[in-house]
This record gives structure tokens, C-alpha cells and sequence, in this order.
């Protein structure tokens, strides 16, 4: 299976051309918001580093063995890549246990930033989102069109599509999936079938939002769909003049499924659940294995504002910065703009 994002529609025409992402890994920065400051006490600490050509797996792993814990005693609000520059926070569950001397961890790829404690272990998803510097080497293309595309991604966002890392290389987790819905796979990790599971469901959210990107509904509302407030309560739409202009300043967002066993997230209804049930029906034993498996399903909104954007083209090199929330990926941002 090539790339399974490559096939997805955009939303705003098209490429404005073709570069180079990831020459080295400071052209790719990512900054960690968790929107909160350590308290001070408590029986975590919160462990702020920057890693390079590191994954959060494997930083997490040294941090255990430094710190004589299980590894599942060492947490993050999410996953950051490899080949990047990123910054990052870890918390460590030391009840009350002393500190080893955290910058034993330090080497040419590692550095420790701060280190405090907090009342609270850091959850996955707990974090308000990632800033974003971005470098692009050997841009060639139409510069008045890049500009135009720029302009129109921070007024309007990009569909909120999972990211091609979510699926592993070349859809990877998708294959392991469907032999995990098959029967095929009789035994596997628990955090394996996890992360299958996550790419599976992902995969027919993206599917989704592909077809009301391919109608031009992924920022629109239709009858009966559930929408999304940017702090993240859901409500039923009703369709008024109002709507319309929060849609179109980005203070709500339409959602689209996380499909699982039923649960007490808000459903679709009407043309919003016809148009779901068109797309989705023809993958009815993904849907069955989701709900045999145990995921609850849930709802994502279609949308993803891009934030602080700026950018400058110098030359054939562009650098970006913005900021996306929570579990927005800028691969998507950067799809909208290279080909």
C-alpha cells in the first residue's frame, strides 16, 4: 500500500509547488504547549526536554531506567517525531522517592530544559498544541500562488485530516488492522493492537472528511450535524446566520466520527448522517471490529485553524511558523501547500 494520505483531496486547489521538507532535523522544530505550569508538589515530576532524532518512545525508555520506574510510570501528552528538533514534557510517577540527577540523560541529542513537580500525571491528549518552525528547501513553484494558498489556510484553516504517521510506512497499521479484524493476528502487544486500532478509525475519519472536502462541506454545516466549540464542547447544529459566522471565524467546527462501540458522544442526524453512512457502510467489519475491540466512539472536528502563521520566501528557501492544537498534524498543513 503507498502513502494512504497522498490519495486525499485538498481543500483549497491544489499545490502552489515543490520543496524539500526534513533536509536535517532542525528544519523540522515542534515546541510543546501543555498550557499549564507545574505546581510545584506533588508525586510527578514534570520533565521538560528537547530531543533530537529521537522518538518519545525511546526518550521515555531512558527516562525509566534512569529513574528506576516501569516505563508505563513515565507519561507525555503525545507522540513527536523522530527526525525533528522537538521539545517536549514527560512526567514521572516518583511518590515519594528522590530525584536521580535528570541530567545524567544528556548527550547530543538530548537535553533537559527543566524539572518540577506536579500534583497531576501528564495524560495523553492533555496539552493545548505545538508550535511549529518549519523550513523548506529548494522551493520551486509559483510565488504569488504559494502566497494566495498561505492567505487562505490562516483565514481558513485545512481539513483536520489524520497525518500519514498515524498509518505507519506505507499504511503499515492499516494492513495489521484488517488482519486484527480478520482473525489473522491471534496474539499481539497490547500497545501494538492500540495503535492499529487508532490507525483504523483514523483512516475512516479520513475517509469521511474526504468526501465533504471533495463537496465542499468540510467547513460548512449540513442538516443535523454535530458540531465542535474550539474549547471543545459539542452541540447539534442549528441552521442560522450566526452559525454561518462563527463557522467562518473559526470559533466552531464541524465534526465527523471516531467510529466505535456506542457511547454518549452526540450522533448525526439527517444529511449529515446519510452522507456518513454512504461512506461508511462499505467498510461494515472495520466498524464491527472497532466495536468488538472496545473503542468508544467519539466525534473530531473537520477543521484545523492554523494559528500565528507567518512565513517568508528567501531566495528558494520558505520558513514557516504556526501553531495547530491538539492532535493536528502540519504535514496536513504543508500537503495544502506542496505537491
Amino acid at each position: 500500500m503507498s502513502d494512504p494520505v497522498a490519495v486525499l483531496p485538498r481543500a483549497w486547489g491544489g499545490p502552489a509547488g515543490n520543496g524539500s521538507l526534513r533536509a536535517t532535523p532542525e528544519d523540522f522544530q515542534v515546541i510543546e504547549d501543555l498550557g499549564l505550569e507545574p505546581s510545584g508538589t506533588g508525586e510527578h515530576v514534570l520533565l521538560k526536554v528537547r530531543k533530537r532524532n529521537l522518538n518519545t518512545q525511546e526518550v521515555a525508555g531512558h527516562i525509566a531506567r534512569l529513574a528506576g520506574v516501569r516505563q508505563r510510570d513515565v507519561s507525555y501528552a503525545g507522540l513527536k517525531d523522530r527526525v525533528a528538533v522537538t521539545t517536549q514534557t514527560f512526567s514521572i510517577h516518583l511518590p515519594g522517592k528522590a530525584e536521580p540527577d535528570w541530567r545524567a540523560l544528556e548527550g547530543d541529542n538530548l537535553r533537559v530544559l527543566d524539572a518540577r513537580r506536579h500534583h497531576r500525571k501528564l495524560r495523553r491528549g492533555t496539552l493545548r498544541g505545538n508550535h511549529f518552525l518549519l523550513r523548506i528547501h529548494d522551493f520551486q513553484g509559483d510565488a504569488v500562488l504559494l502566497r494566495q494558498r498561505l492567505e487562505q489556510i490562516g483565514a481558513g484553516g485545512v481539513p483536520n485530516y489524520f497525518g500519514s504517521q498515524r498509518f505507519g510506512r506505507e499504511g503499515s497499521n492499516l494492513q495489521r488492522a484488517q488482519a486484527l479484524f480478520a482473525g489473522e493476528l491471534k496474539k499481539a502487544r497490547r500497545d501494538k493492537r492500540g495503535i492499529w486500532l487508532s490507525a483504523a478509525r483514523s483512516w475512516l475519519f479520513n475517509l469521511v472528511l474526504a468526501e465533504r472536502v471533495r463537496r465542499g462541506s468540510w467547513n460548512r454545516s449540513l442538516e443535523g450535524d454535530v458540531m465542535q466549540r474550539a474549547g471543545g464542547a459539542q452541540f447539534r447544529a442549528e441552521a442560522d446566520e450566526e452559525l454561518v459566522e462563527r463557522l467562518h471565524r473559526q470559533e466552531v467546527f464541524v465534526t465527523g466520527p471516531l467510529c466505535g462501540a456506542p457511547s454518549r458522544a452526540l450522533k448525526p442526524e439527517g444529511a449529515a448522517l446519510d452522507l456518513e453512512v454512504s461512506v461508511l457502510s462499505p467498510h461494515s467489519s472495520w466498524l464491527r471490529g472497532l466495536e468488538r475491540f472496545g473503542l468508544k466512539a467519539d466525534r473530531r472536528a473537520l477543521g484545523a485553524p492554523v494559528g500565528e502563521l507567518e512565513w517568508n520566501l528567501e531566495a528558494s528557501t520558505l520558513e514557516m511558523a504556526f501553531f495547530l492544537p491538539r492532535g493536528s498534524y502540519a504535514t496536513v498543513v504543508m500537503r495544502e501547500l506542496l505537491g
